[in-house]
């Protein structure tokens, strides 16, 4: 693991003690109760790629231009676990309403012996820790409460996302398209993946200007379409192994990037077998799909887009007003890390 997730974690584990602490000392609940907790927290939130909580420090880094002094170190860290536990609920939910069997690897936390349905109330207790860390941590910083409002902005545009992810999904195929993607797309993860690490790192620096915010929300949820796009390609093309979970776009019937271009390239032969097997829970009808996608050559679409993509966001950044200290660096530093992953 490299030095800094390392690093990382080691904060996640003092953030641990302070949840114990409220739970045992303030909250005097049974040891076993705990002891449940404790393994939620260190199933769900241990072990991802921490892509979003770092972001938070690396933007912090950058806002600043110099290393981090230890304090300062901790502050941001802390502010990236509450991203990576905001993310954690949410995987927690979506897994269960995807009826995913992995996530990281290992099977869902819903999936895992004397779990199942309890996991429902795990995902909130994994929300109510943001907000008791954010209060320990931050209740004396000058931004606390635009904190705590965008944490909660930015929590309900994901669930908003959720919900209409999976409303499209119970539509007709016809019925998809950019528009409805993009939607879901801009609300269940540009928000919370790209925006809310450094719209926190601009609190925490105070440079939390409108005009910053504005700036980086625009280049940002821009970035997060992408992303997405990347994901919904992965999904299907990528190994399972590298990439820690077996896709379900296409037993889920969800509204993808790949299915949209399929049937705008689809003949009326092909648009058949989109019809008939898409959406469905079946092996030989997902083998089916995945084959017509190959026959549609959706790699080569998929990287021609990502041309496409990276020279609109590219020209976003170009024109970054830099006066209130805000960085460009900020988001080419995001952009170089997403920009060709494979998981």
């Amino acid at each position: 693991m490299p030095d800094d997730n390392k690093k990382f974690e080691e904060v996640f584990y003092r953030l641990a003690e302070d949840l114990r602490q409220q739970c045992i000392e303030h909250e005097k609940v049974p040891g076993q109760v705990w002891n449940w907790f404790e393994k939620s927290l260190t199933y769900n939130v241990i072990g991802g790629k921490y892509n979003r909580g770092l972001s938070v420090v690396h933007t912090t880094r950058l806002l600043l231009g110099r290393d981090l002094e230890s304090d300062e170190y901790l502050h941001a860290a802390t502010l990236g676990w509450l991203v990576e536990l905001l993310q954690a609920m949410m995987l927690v939910l979506d897994d269960i309403m995807d009826s995913a069997a992995t996530r990281r690897g290992r099977p869902c936390w819903y999936l895992m012996p004397e779990v199942g349905m309890i996991a429902v109330n795990d995902a909130p207790m994994l929300e109510s820790a943001i907000y008791l860390l954010l209060r320990k941590h931050f209740r004396q910083h000058p931004a606390y409460v635009d904190m705590i409002e965008l944490l909660q902005h930015v929590s309900f545009q994901v669930e908003l996302g959720q919900t209409y992810d999976m409303l499209v999904a119970m539509q007709d195929l016809e019925s998809f398209n950019l528009e409805k993607y993009n939607g879901i797309a801009t609300h269940k993860t540009s928000y919370y993946s790209f925006y809310l690490p450094v719209a926190l790192a601009l609190l925490y620096t105070g440079r939390s200007s409108a005009r910053n915010l504005d700036q980086a929300r625009n280049i940002l949820l821009s970035m997060g379409r992408y992303f997405q796009v990347q994901d919904d390609y992965l999904d299907n093309f990528a190994d399972p192994t590298t990439l820690g979970k077996i896709g379900t776009d296409i037993k889920d019937g969800k509204c993808s990037w790949l299915v949209i271009q399929a049937m705008r390239l689809c003949n009326e032969e092909q648009m058949a077998v989109l019809r008939e097997n898409y959406g469905r829970n079946d092996d030989n009808c997902e083998k089916r799909i995945k084959e017509l996608y190959d026959q549609l050559e959706l790699d080569k679409v998929y990287s021609v887009h990502e041309e496409e993509a990276m020279k609109e966001i590219n020209g976003l950044i170009d024109n970054v007003d830099e006066a209130d200290g805000l960085t460009k660096t900020v988001f080419t530093a995001f952009l170089n890390r997403i920009h060709g992953r494979s998981k």
